[in-house]
């Protein structure tokens, strides 16, 4: 049994703004935030078949990785809920130990049964040794390991069902990326003709190299004009555009990955990077449980709300 969405497939929801026909664009946004109401967007794709592999070798606990407002973190901890499977959340940041209960997200993925195990930051780099696995498992027993962000091949077979053959009409894909694992499902199942735009949400030359170990396809492109600072960077600019696009649209977006998305998209219409007549589809990935825990930076920063 796999994990079941309220729709097989996220609504195509058409923008309409101004400068959208001014420059004789279409955007179009893939709305798989709506697949779930905790297991959304992404997530959901990633999982989808990890769950059934844990369940296929008879491994109760799914051990995973994440920060302290990780939608990963979220949304493998209701699956898991869900599922019967018992997971556990290695989170970076030691400091965290003492008052997680007051994090949204930590929080919540608590009440649906993560266990945590804090570390440093420094240890944390060593997450993906083998030295530093076989501790765990010494550790904590048994487990199915999905790495940070979920991104593994059976993550990018999920994300090979964002499209579906309707999405042809568009010659350009659009998706922010973490750890690539959606954008290289987008790319495996685009067709010859269409462009693929990734948007990272970090800083970093390194994304390249990762998302070729998932697809031997050409026709993408990183852009990496749009992370504001990096992950989990934000700016006055960027609260006040989600703010406006969720106004004018009613298409609310995360601060991490969504909201630098669709920013840089309609930046780069306005800046004539698209010719006219281009068909754009944006893949809403979902990752708004985070918007809370932004919200309780911002206001300790005395910055503008995120409004939800």
């Amino acid at each position: 049994m796999g994990l079941k969405a309220i729709g097989v497939q996220g609504i195509n929801q058409e923008v309409g703004l101004s400068i959208l026909s001014k420059k004789q664009v279409t955007l179009v946004v893939k709305r798989e935030d709506l697949l779930h109401p905790f297991i959304s967007g992404n997530k959901y794709r990633k999982l989808k078949y990890n769950i059934l592999e844990a369940k296929q070798k008879g491994l109760g606990t799914i051990l995973t990785f994440g920060g302290a407002y990780s939608n990963h973190i979220a949304a493998t901890a209701y699956a898991g809920s869900l599922y019967g499977i018992k997971t556990i959340g290695v989170i970076r940041g030691e400091e965290l130990s003492e008052n997680w209960m007051l994090n949204p997200t930590l929080a919540e993925a608590h009440r649906h049964g993560m266990d945590f195990k804090f570390i440093s930051r420094e240890a944390y780099r060593r997450k993906s040794e083998t030295s530093f696995l076989d501790l765990l498992d010494k550790d904590l027993g048994p487990y199915y390991l999905i790495p940070e962000g979920g991104t593994n091949m059976l993550a990018v077979k999920g994300c090979e069902e964002i499209l579906t053959p309707q999405d042809g009409d568009f010659n350009v894909l659009c998706s922010s990326v973490g750890t690539g694992g959606t954008l290289a499902g987008i790319i495996n199942s685009s067709l010859s003709y269409q462009r693929i735009i990734g948007f990272p949400a970090l800083k970093g030359d390194f994304l390249k190299k990762d998302i070729r170990n998932f697809t031997a396809k050409e026709n993408w492109e990183i852009n990496s004009d749009y992370h504001f600072g990096g992950y989990a960077k934000v700016s006055e600019a960027l609260i006040e555009f989600i703010n406006y696009f969720k106004e004018k649209t009613n298409i609310p977006t995360d601060p991490i990955y969504t909201g630098k998305l669709l920013f840089g998209i309609l930046d780069l219409v306005k800046n004539d990077y698209f010719i006219p007549g281009t068909k754009i589809l944006a893949i809403h990935s979902g990752g708004l449980q985070g918007i809370t825990g932004m919200n309780l930076v911002l206001k300790k920063k005395n910055l503008p709300l995120i409004k939800v």
